[in-house]
């Protein structure tokens, strides 16, 4: 399908205002917070679990989500999730007490796993080769404005109509991309896709994730009291089974192979490290500007606005300098100017001037977060075989999510917040300002990881290996299972793979491998059934075990892939990293 046919407009739009339900929630639900605690009469430890039950069944699920789409039709499993996720909106906005507003959020998380990997699975496997660096350039932008003006939406909904609005604005967005999507979106799914789920894997993972943060949570109030150390034993103990449950299945959610790249375990611990840090910030620093500096809700998330602003802005040209320089100083310098702007943000408190004592901090933040994640984002890829990168960019993904879930468990445990911390101005300066030294040093921690572990020369090798890989590789596709968020085992998550990825080099190409030849579905891969789409099934034969004939470009300078340029910006500082960078043209 082209993107400039209307029906490739259609699928772009349907795909950005899907994500748009999950990206806004991120940013806007903070904001509303203080408001929700107030309303409800809630303490710190019931504002903790409005953020993180949505994150831990999402961090949970998403993996076991992409397969779902793989094999029942990733439009079908993408409409149950905007519908589902549009009750759950519903089911928040109308909770009564604090109890069901935590149960709904969960089940809010439920259907952001199932539609956060099938939206640009879609565009992957629906959209031509030819236009799908553009249209996921297209996602990417719009998914920046929303980043931008989610923080000032969500408090002008919470000061003018009221906090409710803020996940009822989920409502008719779902209402607009259920009959577009059923109307001008093809189906698709992998007919490779097969075996058992890993329904046991995800339980187990989730479940060790939510006793580990009910523990933290807890921790303040009841101490070192059965109700704590019980929770967080049974955890650590649910986490060894995951591992030992993941080792022995044939297909597993989370292949434990793909960590025997030195490279993919580095950054993923550098991951680990600034987006503990991050979600600890976005979490406290919104509280703080409201019930200590005394902002509204509107002005706590206009003030924001410059960490995101700056990302929108530079985060191409960021991708450019990780190329050139490679990814080794950015990864170190990026988390040491974070952490220099989270300790600027101590001068945040009451009766601070915004020009003065918060705008430095958050430019600083800003600009540690355009040298940081961009180049993360391409290291983590360039990390592992192209026929992995799919697996790779939803392992990272999943790996951001939980440090910022625990994050914002430990946090205000560390910094020796009392569940009524957040009603009383000094009390919660004092705690904020301690706070913000332990999130710099997890930044330091970060960058001292990335600088002694992370090679300077991974995208180069990366360029030069998909260079040799797939001599016919188009120059605008992107690598196979790039453009995924939550992406499982060989090839499995919401992603078009000619090839299952547990197989032979090269099974990321496209199918461009010479004789593969793939014809219809407007550029779909041939090994995806492609459905409502006419003249959509796929002619032309598979690459024959992945392997391109003829693949050593030898000396042919043009032959290399040309590099990946992360670029998207959606859920940068919020909650997980920007995942679908795409391929451009160098110059592009």
């Amino acid at each position: 399908m082209r993107l400039s046919a209307p029906a490739g407009r259609w699928l772009v739009f349907t795909t950005v205002l899907g994500s748009a339900m999950a990206l806004l929630d991120s940013t806007v639900v903070n904001v509303a917070l203080p408001r929700i605690g107030l309303d409800l009469g809630a303490d710190l430890p019931v504002l903790q679990w409005t953020v993180n039950a949505y994150m831990l069944t999402l961090a949970g699920l998403i993996l076991l989500g992409g397969a779902l789409g793989d094999r029942f039709g990733r439009r079908r499993v993408f409409v149950i999730g905007v519908i589902w996720f549009a009750l759950a909106s519903l089911a928040c906005g109308l909770a009564p007490n604090a109890g069901v507003l935590i149960a709904a959020r969960a089940l809010q998380g439920i259907g952001g796993a199932l539609l956060t990997p099938g939206s640009l699975a879609l565009i992957q496997s629906v959209i031509h080769p030819d236009d799908r660096a553009r249209a996921i350039g297209l996602w990417s932008g719009f998914g920046g404005v929303g980043a931008a003006i989610g923080p000032f939406l969500g408090g002008w909904l919470v000061d003018g109509p009221g906090w409710r609005w803020v996940f009822w604005l989920n409502v008719p967005l779902a209402a607009v991309c259920v009959p577009v999507a059923l109307r001008h979106v093809p189906e698709t799914s992998d007919p490779e896709a097969h075996g058992r789920f890993d329904v046991v894997g995800a339980a187990l993972g989730a479940a060790a994730l939510g006793l580990v943060t009910y523990a933290l949570i807890a921790a303040p109030q009841k101490g070192a009291s059965p109700a704590v150390v019980v929770p967080a034993v049974a955890g650590l103990a649910l986490g060894v089974a995951f591992v030992a449950v993941e080792k022995r299945r044939s297909e597993p959610m989370l292949p434990l192979s793909i960590f025997a790249s030195r490279q993919f375990s580095a950054v993923n611990a550098v991951t680990l490290c600034v987006y503990a840090a991050f979600g600890g910030f976005f979490f406290l620093s919104v509280i703080n500007l409201q019930v200590v500096v005394g902002y509204s809700a509107l002005a706590a998330g206009t003030a924001l606005l410059p960490t995101t602003t700056l990302m929108l802005l530079l985060s191409a040209r960021s991708g450019e300098l990780g190329k050139r320089i490679g990814p080794r100083i950015p990864l170190t310098v990026g988390p040491l100017l974070c952490a220099a702007g989270m300790l600027l943000m101590t001068r945040a408190g009451v009766g601070a001037v915004y020009w003065r004592d918060i705008l430095p901090g958050l430019v600083v933040l800003g600009a540690g977060m355009v040298v940081l994640v961009a180049p993360l984002t391409a290291t983590v890829l360039a990390s592992v075989d192209v026929g992995r990168a799919g697996l790779a960019s939803g392992v990272n993904n999943a790996a951001a999510r939980a440090a910022g879930l625990v994050a914002v468990a430990a946090l205000p445990l560390l910094a020796g917040m009392g569940p009524e911390a957040y009603r009383s101005a000094d009390a919660f300066a004092h705690t904020f300002r301690r706070a913000m030294p332990i999130c710099a040093g997890v930044l330091v921690l970060g960058a001292v990881v990335a600088w002694r572990t992370v090679r300077s020369d991974v995208l180069e090798r990366a360029g030069a290996e998909a260079g040799g890989e797939g001599e016919g590789a188009e120059a605008g596709a992107v690598p196979e299972g790039a453009a995924t968020e939550g992406a499982v085992p060989e090839g499995a998550e919401g992603v078009a793979p000619v090839e299952r990825a547990g197989g032979a080099e090269g099974a990321g190409a496209e199918g461009t491998a010479e004789g593969a030849g793939a014809e219809g579905a407007g550029g779909a891969a041939p090994s995806e059934r492609v459905k409502g789409v006419k003249g959509a099934k796929a002619k032309g034969a598979k690459a024959k075990g992945a392997k391109a004939k003829g693949a050593k470009a030898k000396g042919a300078e043009g032959a290399a892939r040309p590099p990946c340029r992360p670029e998207c910006v959606y859920h940068c500082g919020v909650s997980a990293p920007p995942l679908d960078p795409g391929d451009r043209r160098p110059g592009a």
